[in-house]
Order: C-alpha cells, then sequence, then structure tokens
C-alpha cells in the first residue's frame, strides 16, 4: 500500500508509510491507523483474553497487560509505520516508530519485546531475539512468571 506522509516541512510520497497522531490499540501487537490494520511485524503478544501468571501461580490478565503497555507507546508521540509486508487477514505487517515530543524516535516493536510483553516471532525482515533474551534475564512483563506462547495459545483455543 502506498500513503501520504506530511512533515513539518512538507508533504513527500513514502512507499509503504503511514504516519498519525490518533492511533486505535486492539490488542498487545496490533493497531489501526486512518482506518488501516497493522499488525506490529516480528512480534507476537499474549492474546486480548489470555491470562498468565505470576511466580506465585496467581493469574492475571496479560492480554490485557500487554495492550495497556502498547498504549503507553503510542500514546507518548506522532506513531510512524513501515510496511514490510501483507499478512494472511491483509492486515499491513509493519515495523512502527513512536518520535516523543523533543524527537526520540523508539522502535514500538522492540520495545513491546524488551519490555517483555511480546515474543519474537522470527521472520525474513525482523529479529528481536536480543531485545527477548534481555526481558527474559530480567524477568520483564509474561517472563516474571509462567506463559503460554501466543502462537500456540491460539491454536489451542480455536
Amino acid at each position: 500500500m502506498k500513503f501520504f506522509v506530511c512533515l513539518l516541512i512538507g508533504c513527500f510520497w513514502t512507499a509503504g508509510a503511514i504516519a498519525a497522531e490518533n492511533v486505535v490499540v486492539t490488542d498487545g501487537d496490533s493497531l489501526e491507523m486512518r482506518n488501516v490494520r497493522i499488525r506490529l511485524e516480528g512480534i507476537d503478544s499474549p492474546e486480548y483474553y489470555q491470562d498468565c501468571r505470576y511466580p506465585n501461580n496467581k493469574k492475571y490478565a496479560c492480554g490485557l497487560e500487554a495492550k495497556a503497555y502498547l498504549q503507553s507507546l503510542v500514546d507518548q508521540g506522532k506513531v510512524t509505520c513501515i510496511e514490510q509486508d501483507l499478512d494472511r487477514y491483509q492486515r499491513s505487517l509493519c515495523t512502527c516508530f513512536v518520535t516523543n515530543k523533543i524527537g526520540e524516535k523508539t522502535n514500538i516493536n522492540e520495545e513491546m519485546v524488551r519490555a517483555g510483553w511480546a515474543v519474537v516471532y522470527k521472520n525474513k525482515h525482523s529479529d528481536y531475539s536480543a531485545a527477548e533474551e534481555e526481558a527474559r534475564a530480567a524477568k520483564r512483563g509474561i517472563w516474571q512468571g509462567k506463559f503460554m506462547k501466543p502462537q500456540l495459545f491460539r491454536i489451542l483455543n480455536k
């Protein structure tokens, strides 16, 4: 897909890029921007209704926690996504970035993994293995206790 991206200095055409300030977070690895459904490429987050367990074995809604963390990231500023491909549901597979008010840019996909709210979903476009290992070692997010990989959870809960 081709989209127009407007910068402060003017507008120019960029293949496969979308920029917006009003972003709808649908779950821990999906967004909607300007009526375009986006799947964060290279990551897999707990499903919206998925539970995980704390170290004391108590359940918590890790899918909702992942969604909330993604929301906190997109709320930091302007989101720009670069389309890598389309998935089988015709969603744009994108690497997305958020630029805050002072111009700092964060790779949202990588940050979701680094914070422990997504696991790596390896493919030809990206590999966030180092961020996943960091999250695992620090016991962040879902790595703090027990969880089922989202892909397996989807298979078992069809």
